[in-house]
């Protein structure tokens, strides 16, 4: 369960990348990428479809 912080700091990572896709790093050899943002403390973990929806995996940092 996610606080009302962590959800804020996750939502705005959800945003940037739903703005920028490509924002995060490939993960080799899949077709993942990994967003990490040390600031709020947030990994992201996200597949882009060929019609451009975000899965998303995330992983919110105490």
């Amino acid at each position: 369960t996610l606080t009302a912080a962590e959800t804020h700091r996750l939502d705005r990572v959800i945003v940037a990348i739903s703005v920028n896709p490509e924002l995060g790093t490939p993960v080799p050899d899949t077709l993942l990428r990994d967003y990490v943002d040390d600031v709020d403390g947030v990994r992201v973990i996200y597949y882009v479809t060929a019609l451009r929806q975000i899965t998303i995996v995330a992983y919110v940092e105490a």
